[in-house]
């Protein structure tokens, strides 16, 4: 197995792991029995369960691509959420990232690991902000902190914390509320 195939095979064992016994109890034996290698495998990469749970949220937990440009906001809003549903519904996520924040709030190292991953998710929706300042959607200062809050909040909180998947429609409900929302923000912003 090549260096890239058997790390990427490593981080899908960790999360496998995380998923069934929650972060605290990760062991790097059974990481390594998952993907059929040596526990050396793990240490010549990583140094700590926290420096491996970063690496591999790091390069798999961030693979959501944004979506294209729809035309409109409320487009790409509702293709933005749509994308995040499909990640959250994903039986090892709904699994990890309550864990994940609940150890954020325990660990100096994973509130790390959530601030940078927050950050890195923040900087991929930037793009769906600007290509509506440049139709004229919404004013170039609008409140952007606002904005990339308020653009995965709701769906996550029904999906990460209340456990219910949203239907297609209530997706785009959820759009036109995010966008009527975002430009009420700038109205208010500019009287």
């Amino acid at each position: 197995m090549q260096s890239a195939e058997l790390t990427d095979t490593l981080y899908r064992a960790f999360f496998a792991e995380w998923a069934e016994r929650g972060f605290a109890a990760i062991s790097l034996e059974r990481v390594a029995a998952r993907a059929g290698a040596g526990k050396a495998a793990i240490y010549r990469r990583f140094s700590t369960h926290h420096d491996f749970a970063a690496a591999a949220v790091m390069a798999l937990g961030l693979k959501m691509a944004m979506p294209e440009d729809r035309g409109s906001l409320q487009a790409d809003v509702l293709a933005f959420l749509t994308r995040l549903r499909a990640v959250l519904r994903h039986p090892m996520i709904r699994r990890i990232l309550p864990d994940l924040h609940a150890e954020a709030a325990r660990s100096p190292a994973m509130r790390d690991l959530n601030t940078r991953v927050a950050a890195a998710r923040r900087a991929q929706a930037q793009v769906i902000l600007d290509r509506a300042i440049a139709r004229g959607e919404l004013d170039e200062d609008v409140d952007r902190d606002l904005a990339l809050d308020l653009l995965p909040a709701p769906l996550y909180w029904r999906m990460v914390v209340l456990g219910v998947t949203p239907t297609r429609g209530q997706l785009a409900a959820e759009a036109v509320a995010i966008v009527a929302a975002l430009q009420s923000s700038c109205r208010q912003r500019r009287t």
